[in-house]
């Protein structure tokens, strides 16, 4: 059963009262940060929607930069992944993401897919405190939550006009934070002449190296301050001629 808090939370949600929805959840879960991501783009990268605090979503940047962790792997298997105390983690499972989460001051993540059946259209990202553990209570909360976010995105949840509904919270941004990575994404596409997976993996692949975030990256790629070619270790930087390439 969820908690009365919870179910407070989520009358809010659906009544359009809920102020700050991210800051709400965490608040009633108990827990560090709270972020709700929408897989957007051909790329189905994770487009955060609300998160609280900052922390969140300096995570979820991290997830996007080096496209492993908690979130991806809930995405793609459609379940929860639960890891309260990031130290117990095999340090081969996430090599990247781990050292980079401890400097973080990430504790413990556990991640909770929105979607039915393969249809996958977000993922819920929890923070745990430095106790590094996960109530039941906490556990069945996000689940609730998760399912209540889930059928809003997938059904609607709009009244006839008298209550705003849940939509309103769920209202994708006018301007995608992550647009720049989504346009640097179907450049590197087109130099390469690649699938647009592809070309993220390039992507995150030389932010990884030149250890910089994700959308610095393709900024500089849609600035046409960086170039990629076809040799991974001659990715070209400074201006260049949009004549000498597609893009």
């Amino acid at each position: 059963m969820i908690s009365d808090g919870m179910a407070e939370v989520l009358r809010s949600l659906r009544l359009g009262e809920a102020g700050d929805p991210a800051q709400a959840c965490a608040r009633v879960l108990g827990v560090a940060g709270v972020a709700l991501s929408l897989l957007v783009g051909a790329d189905r990268t994770a487009e955060p929607l609300w998160f609280h605090p900052d922390l969140s979503a300096r995570f979820e940047e991290l997830q996007l930069t080096l496209g492993e962790g908690p979130g991806p792997d809930a995405v793609r298997a459609g379940s929860p992944v639960l890891e309260p105390d990031l130290a117990r983690v095999r340090a081969e499972r996430w090599p990247a993401l781990l050292p980079a989460a401890r400097e973080l001051g990430v504790n413990g993540v556990c991640c909770f897919p929105l979607g039915i059946g393969a249809i996958r259209v977000g993922v819920l990202t929890v923070l745990c405190d430095a106790e590094r553990q996960l109530s039941r209570q906490q556990y069945t909360d996000a689940t609730a939550l998760t399912a209540v976010l889930t059928n809003a995105l997938l059904n609607g949840d709009r009244h006839d006009g008298e209550q705003p509904g849940l939509g309103t919270a769920l209202e994708p941004p006018s301007v995608l934070r992550r647009a720049v990575v989504h346009q640097a994404t179907g450049m590197v596409s087109a130099q390469l002449d690649v699938s647009v997976q592809e070309a993220l993996l390039r992507l995150r692949a030389h932010a990884y190296s030149s250890e910089r975030p994700l959308r610095e990256i393709a900024a500089d790629v849609v600035a046409r301050r960086l170039r990629f070619t076809d040799d991974f270790d001659d990715d070209v930087s400074g201006p260049y001629s949009p004549d000498g390439g597609k893009g």
